[in-house]
């Protein structure tokens, strides 16, 4: 997938769990886990503000578009 993931890496960061994110954003942990391992296929605008919000970042602090050709 040419979009990675580095929710782990602002998690980190800010010293919170994935079960203390997961209930601060009203998703279940194993749902957070699918996000956060790249294997989700999409992701709710108000999911990713509600995630910007308690890790108090922006959205391409955790997105990141790994460019390259078609098939990556």
């Amino acid at each position: 997938m040419a979009i990675e993931i580095n929710l782990d890496v602002m998690m980190a960061k800010r010293k919170i769990s994935s079960n203390e994110l997961a209930a601060a954003i009203g998703i279940t942990p194993a749902n957070l886990s699918v996000l956060k391992t790249g294997k989700a296929k999409a992701i709710r605008f108000s999911t990713l503000e509600k995630i910007c919000e308690v890790l108090q970042c922006q959205p391409g602090d955790i997105l990141y578009y790994k460019g390259g050709g078609k098939d990556e």
